[in-house]
């Protein structure tokens, strides 16, 4: 009897969670479409550059910026949920029980959250600059660093059997664990946003990584830190309720744009689970395809090599494909260890290469460094929607192998795993 009320007191919250957010996935796909003519008004709109022109030449414009519901509607669900995980120490009125840090943790956890949707919402009105882009998750990720600092402090990692000789078995980073606490959810924000430009690739990559989580999740409640993984599926289920009803709309052809502020909404969700739910590392094994894709366009993010504003695919209205875009320089113009990356990338058929253009030759042409040009150049011109399939087939690949790596490999590098 004793094992069953520990089960329900733990699967209690998480079904009214799971019903909340089923309700949230209604009002969102409700919600959204009578947005559209309000974003339409406010200017909050953009033109779909790979779809054909309506035979009256007028430009047809997709209400940008709607990521801002789909945050709005999980916050309201996270703020009704709140007193709920807390239910049984309110009920028997044990205050002196009453698990503070938890509470202070979920209340942290939404506040970086509600900041980073007032941030991304910020980004896209005001269409901020990269440098800013970098800067303002650093900023709304504070209050997380504070209540881990003030919660817990650790920064003491476990050290690979292989340097275990060297560094001993364990290494304590001190600040240097908050710094790389504060890039990691830098690197969740922007990388899904640098992974964009088709129909349904934002949200549909987002989903995939949210739902790897939660199965995660599901499976480190029989660990010895339930708690953590329920924190985690607490604000994981009601975002993949919003993020799927958003990706409903968002698939091709596209009735909506998720803007800036779905992409940071995203990555911050992310990254606050993955710091308060202790499992940062394994985290990022889901974000496989982003990093891979972040380290192909460093050239490019950079500036080695010459990286326009926009680098989506370019497309032919006359077959209805899309196929690699390009980026034109002059050769001259580019250092040393440009012109090594473009002949390395180039033997390794990473990029293609197209020299000698423009009367007197002095101008080079190469693919944008994305892996979306990467399939492009891979599978050639194809539609669009297909191609999303690809991107996302990729997504699920990735989180196939981060499965391995944390279920498989790690145990090869550490006794015991996180």
């Amino acid at each position: 009897m004793e094992t069953l009320a520990v089960d329900w007191n733990m699967f209690f919250p998480l079904i009214l969670n799971t019903v909340m957010s089923l309700i949230g996935f209604v009002v969102t796909l409700r919600l959204l479409p009578m947005s559209f003519e309000l974003f339409l008004k406010a200017g909050l709109s953009g033109r779909d550059m790979s779809k054909n022109t309506p035979p009256s030449g007028q430009k047809v414009l997709v209400p940008e910026s709607l990521g801002v519901i789909a945050g709005a509607i999980f916050l309201i669900i996270m703020f009704f949920f709140i007193p709920v995980p807390f239910w049984r120490s309110w009920s028997e009125n044990s205050y002196e029980d009453f698990p503070h840090h938890r509470f202070v943790e979920f209340i942290a956890a939404l506040l970086s959250i509600c900041c980073m949707i007032f941030l991304g919402f910020a980004d896209d009105v005001l269409n901020l600059r990269w440098r800013h882009k970098l800067q303002l998750p650093t900023m709304a990720t504070l209050p997380l660093l504070m209540v881990y600092f003030v919660n817990y402090g650790s920064t003491t990692i476990m050290v690979p059997k292989p340097l275990d000789q060297v560094f001993g078995h364990d290494l304590n980073l001190g600040l240097l664990y908050y710094v790389y606490m504060g890039m990691l959810a830098v690197f969740c924000t922007n990388a899904i946003n640098i992974l964009s430009g088709i129909n349904g690739l934002e949200a549909g990559q987002s989903l995939i990584i949210g739902i790897s989580i939660i199965i995660f999740n599901l499976i480190q409640l029989t660990g010895n830190l339930p708690e953590t993984s329920l924190f985690s599926l607490y604000f994981m289920i009601p975002y993949c309720a919003v993020c799927a009803a958003i990706l409903y709309y968002n698939w091709y052809p596209s009735r909506l744009f998720v803007g800036d502020t779905f992409c940071y909404f995203s990555g911050m969700t992310f990254a606050v689970v993955g710091i308060l739910g202790h499992f940062s590392k394994t985290m990022l094994l889901f974000f496989i395809p982003q990093v891979i894709n972040f380290v192909y366009s460093v050239p490019q993010l950079f500036h080695i090599i010459p990286c326009p504003r926009h680098r989506l695919p370019k497309f032919n209205p006359e077959t209805d494909k899309v196929g690699m875009s390009y980026t034109k320089f002059k050769t001259k113009d580019v250092n040393i260890i440009g012109k090594l990356i473009l002949k390395i990338f180039g033997a390794l058929r990473l990029i293609e290469i197209r020299e000698g253009l423009g009367e007197d030759g002095e101008y080079t042409e190469c693919n944008n460094f994305t892996i979306i040009n990467f399939v492009l150049k891979l599978v050639g011109p194809t539609h669009e929607a297909r191609l999303t399939s690809y991107m996302l087939i990729i997504q699920v690949l990735g989180s196939i192998v981060a499965f391995t790596i944390r279920y498989q490999l790690a145990r090869v590098f550490y006794d015991v795993v996180e």
